[in-house]
Formats: structure tokens, C-alpha cells, sequence
């Protein structure tokens, strides 16, 4: 009997040291996908990803600048999307984080894979040209993921108070999890990072290579990304999608125009809710399990403690759903060799 699934697609930050090569690693049977791409970013006169992903070594100011990590994602993403094993998993609906907006659209049919190489190649190329802005990242639950009391409401009294200063911006960029991603000019992120408690021994955690996603600071990559990407691009979904706000787009039935609309707008410019995003998922498709797309191994924790978040399944702390998972696997992570081949 099949499984009920929502697909969760990953953002920046998830192809690292350890991901190298990992498109060859597990997909090789879908060389002739990587030799489009390939073709597309070789007329766009950047580097192949064949070449990203077949590097004899890890360069970070190579690998994730978001003009090579965002294609070289997206490609493994959407071949692990491919290589679900239709027969064991009925899937609902997909949903991603971030530049995993992106994915989903793919994933979901409303792109087709060469569409949604040419809208995360021409974001994440726009991005790393503009640059505007940074992020960080900071929790406000504790290392058995329950929340901190007071902790999130310290996090934003810091944020606004930063934000009162001439010249210091500083928002949300990404609700995640027990997490918040911050995103704002040098002056607000070395605020933070400088006034906040460092917790952890990690936190807070200034992201490579992060523009100010999620924010204001992008609006004038959201306006030449419009400009750029034709609303024809779009098409009516496969699957069910649910964005950075939680909203439910229904397959087969949704405006492509608002549609257009939020992707290069609204989710350039304003904060991306993705645990909302998850309990929407949860509460509405009522999955038996998620399937998160490598590459990467982090995105897992953020889906777990957005289920936490949202008590799903009764369950309130990182032990309880450990538990859960040893009995009845309900987080299935491709990135993870040790989970990869319950979903393929």
C-alpha cells in the first residue's frame, strides 16, 4: 500500500564539502537533464554544472556564490524529486524553503525543468551580481528543540532596536523552524552579532554568500527579475503547492498571474515563512510522511521542529520524534545515506 508524501525542497547552503559530486554519486541515469542544463549555462558563458559538481575539490568562494550554487541545487534536487519511487509514495503536494520556492515550482509541473533552470539560474545570477545584504541565523529553541521561553520575542526586541539606528537595517528574512534567519545591511548583521549572546558555541551564524534574501534590501532583484522572466514561463501545476506564507495553490486550478506575481514579488521582498509552510502541509495534505530533496543533510532539523511547532502528531520535543522515527519513519532525508533509500 502506498504512502501519502509531501515533498519538501531545500534552499541556499545545502550543497557543501560533503555534496560534492553528488549529482554524479546518484544520477547518472539522468545525464542527458544535466547535459541541457549544461548547455544552457555554457551559452550563458558560466561555469557547467557537470564541472561544479565533478571539481576535484570544494572551493566555497566557487560553490556557493549564488550564480553556480543555485543551479547546481536545483539539478540535484530536481533529480532526486525524479528518482522517488512512484509505486511506494503518492505525493501530495511540494513545498520548499527559500530559493526552494523555486524547486517547487518544478517539482509541481509549473515549470518545466528547463523553466526552472532559467528562473533559479537568473535569480541566484542576480543576486550575486547585486549582493545586497547579508544573513545570519539564531535560535530560539534549545538543543531538544522546545522553545526557549522569551526567547523568540528577544530576538525581534533586538531587531527593532537595531532598526531605530541611522543607517542599520535588519528583518526577517526566513522564519525556520526553531530558527529565525535575519537579514540586513553590515551595519544591523554586526549589531546583532556583536549585542546577542552567542549560544551553542555556533550562533548567531553569519550565512556565505547570503544576500539579504526575503527583504526590502531586494527589490530591485525582484524588478529585474520580472523583467527578465516572462509570466509564460508558468503553467498549471501537477501537485498541490504550498509557498512562504503557508498559502495552499491547488493543481490544476491555480491564477498563474498571482502566481507570477508572488514568485518574483512578493517571496523576493517579504519574509518566507516556512515553518507555516510545514504546518500547512501537515494540517491540510495530512501526509504520512515528508520527503525532503537533497543535496544536504540541515533542512531536515528545520522540518522536524516545524512539526514540533505545530504539535503534530502530539509530539513537543526532538526525543519524542526520534522515537516516533526509530517506530514509523515520518521524515525521510535523501541527502542522508542512511535514509536515501527508503524513498527511491
Amino acid at each position: 500500500m502506498k504512502q501519502t508524501a509531501v515533498v519538501v525542497a531545500p534552499g541556499r547552503g545545502t550543497y557543501n564539502r560533503t555534496e560534492l559530486g553528488y549529482f554524479g554519486r546518484h544520477h547518472m541515469d539522468q545525464a542527458a537533464m544535466l547535459s541541457d542544463f549544461d548547455a544552457y549555462r555554457s551559452q550563458m558563458g558560466q561555469k557547467t554544472l557537470s564541472d561544479l559538481d565533478g571539481a576535484a575539490r570544494f572551493s566555497g568562494p566557487t560553490h556557493t556564490r549564488g550564480d553556480n550554487a543555485s543551479a547546481l541545487i536545483y539539478a540535484c534536487a530536481l533529480a532526486d524529486f525524479r528518482a522517488i519511487n512512484r509505486d511506494r509514495f503518492d505525493i501530495l503536494g511540494v513545498t520548499g524553503n527559500s530559493m526552494g520556492w523555486y524547486i517547487t515550482l518544478a517539482c509541481a509541473g509549473a515549470l518545466d525543468p528547463m523553466g526552472g533552470l532559467e528562473v533559479i539560474n537568473t535569480m541566484g545570477t542576480l543576486m550575486q551580481e547585486q549582493m545586497i545584504g547579508g544573513q545570519l541565523i539564531y535560535p530560539f529553541v534549545d538543543e531538544e528543540w522546545r522553545p526557549i521561553p522569551g526567547a523568540r520575542d528577544a530576538i525581534l526586541a533586538k531587531m527593532d532596536d537595531i532598526n531605530t539606528r541611522a543607517a542599520h537595517s535588519l528583518a526577517i528574512s526566513i522564519d525556520l523552524g526553531g530558527m529565525l534567519v535575519l537579514a540586513g545591511d553590515e551595519a544591523g548583521l554586526q549589531a546583532f552579532e556583536t549585542e546577542m549572546e552567542p549560544v551553542q558555541d555556533r550562533f548567531p551564524m553569519r550565512l556565505p554568500n547570503h544576500a539579504g534574501f526575503h527583504t526590502n534590501l531586494q527589490k530591485p532583484v525582484s524588478a529585474l527579475g520580472q523583467a527578465r522572466l516572462g509570466r509564460a514561463l508558468l503553467r498549471q501545476p501537477d501537485l498541490a503547492l504550498i509557498d512562504g506564507r503557508g498559502g495552499l495553490w491547488q493543481r490544476g486550478a491555480s491564477d498563474l498571474a498571482e502566481l507570477y506575481d508572488y514568485t518574483l514579488g512578493h517571496q523576493v521582498v517579504e519574509p518566507y515563512d516556512f515553518t507555516a509552510a510545514i504546518r500547512t502541509a501537515a494540517r491540510e495534505l495530512m501526509p504520512d510522511v515528508f520527503i525532503v530533496l537533497g543535496p544536504g543533510t540541515t533542512l531536515g532539523g528545520a522540518v522536524a521542529q516545524s512539526l514540533l511547532l505545530s504539535g503534530w502528531r502530539g509530539m513537543s520535543g526532538k526525543a519524542e520524534f526520534q522515537s516516533e522515527q526509530d517506530k514509523t519513519p515520518r521524515l525521510i532525508a535523501m541527502g542522508r545515506e542512511d535514509q536515501r533509500a527508503q524513498a527511491i
